[in-house]
């Protein structure tokens, strides 16, 4: 058990939670199948769709490997997916709160093939629900209903949100939304990599308006936001104003929804729990300008831990 999985559990005890209880459709289209999700991008930033399984290839520690599952997007073949929204309510989000609680509701509103909705809003505590689509009136309700007050568990809210996803089978998307600092969390930075590191089913997007940070503290914050991010496999975008936090929403359902899905099963049969790396390219002469954004590994079984 790593050490970012001690704290998720210790957290537990000590953050308010809130947890609906649901059945879970089991996708797994072969035993130990390893699954990445991959983002493909032109040079203008634009989505690249319609590619097949023969236009990738994948390399684990420097072998090649066998695509056994794929899927792009929103096909009915598609891993389930589970879309988790971080909402900062802390004092410091005060005078941007109502835009950011209409935002995220047109968000999750903009998922409609999402199985379930997980909101996890934060300020000197951590709260998390999960709601099924038939209750997205009470998630709007739940949402309206946060005042902006309190410090900022910022990286709290990252662990309890991961251990939280741990047990969702298909992908899962996290969207956080904050103006960056951490004032509050039991936990820290490195706690919240090395559990990013080893959620593999999890994609987290960040949305960053740091505009109201100190200039000093500004750099730091959208370097360690990007990290989190890049971890993941997902993306950070960092709006010039609340304003442009809608576009930004409608960027990362672009993108989900033109995300390839990629199943293998590795040629390394050993149950060791160590970090392999993982190089995922595209292979067609025509295309060699993409930028592909994707985990860079994964973490083996344990063989110590069925």
């Amino acid at each position: 058990m790593t050490r970012g999985v001690v704290v998720a559990v210790g957290l537990m005890a000590s953050l308010v939670v809130s947890h609906a209880q649901q059945p879970q459709t089991v996708f797994r289209a072969e035993a130990d199948l390893t699954h990445f999700g991959v983002s493909v991008t032109d040079r203008r930033g634009s989505i690249v769709t319609g590619l097949t399984a023969e236009d990738f290839e994948v390399i684990e520690d420097g072998r090649p490997q066998t695509i056994r599952f794929f899927a792009q997007g929103t096909d009915e073949t598609a891993p389930e997916l589970h879309a988790g929204l971080m909402l900062d309510t802390s004092e410091s989000m005060i005078e941007d709160l109502d835009l950011s609680r209409t935002a995220a509701i047109k968000f999750l509103n903009r998922l409609p093939e999402a199985r379930d909705l997980t909101l996890v809003d934060f300020d000197s505590q951590v709260r998390v629900g999960r709601f099924a689509q038939d209750d997205f009136p009470r998630l709007v309700e739940r949402i309206r209903s946060r005042k902006g007050e309190g410090m900022t568990a910022l990286y709290d809210a990252f662990i309890l949100y991961l251990d939280g996803a741990a047990g969702n089978q298909g992908r899962s998307v996290l969207v956080a939304l904050t103006d960056g600092g951490d004032s509050r969390s039991t936990t820290d930075f490195g706690d919240v990599l090395e559990m990013v590191r080893a959620s593999s089913n999890v994609t987290i997007y960040v949305v960053g308006l740091l505009e109201h940070q100190s200039s000093q503290s500004r750099g730091e914050q959208r370097v360690r936001l990007t990290r989190i991010a890049d971890e993941s496999g997902g993306q950070a975008i960092f709006p010039y104003s609340m304003k442009e936090v809608d576009a930004a929403y409608d960027r990362i359902v672009s993108e989900l929804r033109g995300q390839y899905s990629l199943g293998y099963v590795s040629t390394n049969t050993r149950n060791d729990g160590r970090w392999r790396s993982v190089k995922i390219r595209v292979r067609r002469p025509d295309l060699k300008d993409v930028r592909i954004r994707t985990r860079g590994g994964y973490f083996a079984p344990d063989g110590a831990h069925p």
